[in-house]
C-alpha cells in the first residue's frame, strides 16, 4: 500500500501591500510517499455492505471513562459495532498519543507513549466501536483537543484513561448491522487494523 500525503499546490494572490519577499517564499510541495514494508495487497479497499443501521444520540456519562461511556450503554442496546461522532465537551482527564515514524522500521508508524493532556476540551472526535483481536470491545478514537493552556492538539485518544468531565457529552451513533468490525493483523502495513467481516461484499 502506498499512501500519498499531499501538501498540495497552493496558489496565493498577493494584494498591492504584499512584499515581493513574501511572494518569493511561496513554494510548491511535492507529495510525500509512505511505503508500507509488508506484502502488497491488490485489494486496496476492503468493503462490506450493510442493509441498514440504527441512528441514536448518546450522552456520555460524567465521571466515566470514554471507553465505558460508549461501550456500556450501546451494549445494553445490543450494539457492538458502530461509527460515532463525538461532539464538543470537556474531559476531567485526557490521554492521547501520536504516530511518528517507527524507529525500528517494522512499520511506517508506531504509537508514541501516552501523553497526559490533563483537563482538556474535545473540539471534535470520531470513534469506531468494534472488537479487539481477543474478541473484547474496542473503541478506536481520533480527536482534536484544546488543553487548559489553550494549545490545540490532535491524536489517538486513550479511551480507557480519558475521563468525561462534569457535563454529559453528546455522541451521534450509527450502528453497523450485519457486519462485525474486528481488529486483525494486516500483512501490508504490519499493524493491527479494524476490518469489516460479514455482510455483502461491496464493489
Amino acid at each position: 500500500m502506498t499512501l500519498a500525503i499531499c501538501g498540495g499546490r497552493k496558489s496565493v494572490e498577493c494584494n498591492q501591500s504584499c512584499e515581493a519577499g513574501d511572494a518569493s517564499r511561496m513554494k510548491t510541495h511535492k507529495p510525500r510517499l509512505l511505503r508500507h514494508p509488508g506484502t502488497f495487497n491488490p485489494v486496496r479497499i476492503k468493503a462490506e455492505s450493510s442493509t441498514y443501521g440504527i441512528h441514536i444520540r448518546l450522552s456520555l456519562k460524567p465521571g466515566e471513562s470514554l471507553f465505558d461511556a460508549i461501550v456500556k450503554p450501546l451494549a445494553e442496546l445490543n450494539i457492538h459495532d458502530a461509527s460515532t461522532t463525538i461532539l464538543c465537551g470537556a474531559f476531567e482527564q485526557l490521554y492521547y498519543c501520536v504516530a511518528p515514524p517507527d524507529p525500528e522500521k517494522h512499520a511506517v508508524i508506531a504509537y508514541s507513549k501516552p501523553r497526559d493532556a490533563g483537563r482538556a476540551y474535545m473540539i471534535f472526535g470520531n470513534a469506531t466501536l468494534g472488537r479487539s483481536i481477543k474478541g473484547e470491545p474496542l473503541v478506536h478514537c481520533h480527536a482534536v483537543i484544546r488543553t487548559a493552556s489553550g494549545d490545540v492538539m490532535g491524536g489517538h485518544i486513550i479511551t480507557e484513561q480519558s475521563i468525561v468531565g462534569s457535563k454529559p457529552i453528546s455522541v451521534l451513533v450509527t450502528s453497523i448491522v450485519g457486519i462485525e468490525l474486528r481488529q486483525a493483523f494486516d500483512e501490508e502495513t504490519r499493524v493491527s487494523l479494524l476490518q469489516p467481516y460479514g455482510g455483502e461484499p461491496h464493489g
